[in-house]
């Protein structure tokens, strides 16, 4: 095999197999959260030929400290989670690529998956789960520090800000998250939200709320993020007030909501304005043999559970797609 198992190695090597570029599939699946392995299981189910290309396996899942409305699982973490996603699509034999990042697609009756890389993947049908992405900031010192006390994900990198003083921007679910998680390690944690409240669910603020090192700042963005070779200060506005002031901090967590992984389908099926593919009731896009499910589709609430069940969805859209064509 000529691919890179690294993340995978605790797998059965020989249920799956590397990517075929001279074969044209029957589904071609891209994208490996749950709704992209909850596609495979179905299409293989059916007998169809199947190829998944995941960028990062298990996707946001995997970055998910804790679950607890996954139905089956009382408390589950998302790594957990993921294993048993992938351990159930390699009950079958299956053509698997991981860390292959697709450039763009073509749909010229054969489908073709362009990889950055220069592999061409066909297929007679596409599934596309690809998710979504951290939405940036898009303040000064943002990227220049990103790794260097900027970071968007706290279960990785919570563990390295013990005993430091952080700030979190964002009220949302994953802003609250995030807080918890560094609430449970750091010294301080600061929470940064534009608002005048936050909007998370009610158990988690609850949660939250319980921590005695955490502290608020509400109607407040963030204007630069200061440093020499780490984060040292954040600048901040008081959107109310119109006050600047700098806060001293040795971390920031940016959890501000995602972005649709999207990019590489524009012009091939029809998007709406937050950049998602649009879907009917059977997740089928504008384009006739590409289907697409999970949180890069326009079906509303991002949840777990929902992104399988379309996943599931789109795969028996696509193999009923695939009967009618012949």
């Amino acid at each position: 095999m000529d691919f890179n198992l690294t993340s995978l190695s605790f797998l059965n090597e020989s249920k799956f197999n590397s990517i075929d570029t001279s074969k044209v599939y029957d589904i071609v699946i891209i994208g490996g959260g749950p709704a992209g392995l909850t596609a495979a299981v179905y299409a293989m189910r059916k007998g169809a030929s199947v190829a998944l290309i995941a960028k990062h396996a298990g996707g946001q899942v995997a970055e998910t400290s804790g679950i607890e409305n996954y139905m089956g699982y009382r408390y589950i973490n998302g790594l957990e989670l993921v294993d048993k996603f992938k351990d159930q699509v390699l009950h079958f034999t299956i053509d698997y690529d991981e860390g292959g990042e697709v450039e763009a697609i073509e749909d010229e009756g054969i489908k073709k998956v362009l990889l950055k890389d220069g592999r061409i993947i066909k297929s007679k049908s596409l599934i596309i789960a690809s998710g979504k992405r951290w939405r940036k900031l898009g303040v000064k010192g943002e990227d220049e520090f990103i790794g260097k006390g900027v970071a968007y994900c706290s279960i990785c990198d919570a563990p390295f800000f013990a005993g430091k003083k952080v700030v979190v921007v964002g009220g949302g679910n994953s802003g609250v998250e995030a807080a918890i998680d560094l609430a449970k390690v750091a010294k301080e944690v600061i929470v940064i939200q534009n608002l005048d409240k936050l909007t998370a669910d009610k158990i988690l603020i609850d949660k939250l709320n319980s921590f005695t090192n955490v502290n608020f700042l509400y109607k407040t963005v963030v204007r630069e993020i200061i440093g020499d070779s780490f984060v040292k200060t954040i600048l901040i506005e008081n959107t109310e007030l119109l006050q600047k002031s700098e806060i001293d901090v040795d971390g920031i967590f940016i959890e501000i909501g995602l972005v649709p992984n999207s990019d590489f389908v524009r012009g091939v099926v029809e998007l709406n304005s937050n950049g998602e593919i649009i879907v009917d009731c059977s997740c089928s896009t504008s384009a006739r043999g590409i289907f697409a499910a999970g949180d890069v589709t326009s079906v509303p609430f991002k949840q777990i559970i929902i992104a399988a069940g379309e996943g599931a969805k789109a795969a028996l859209s696509a193999w009923e797609y695939l009967l009618n064509e012949e």
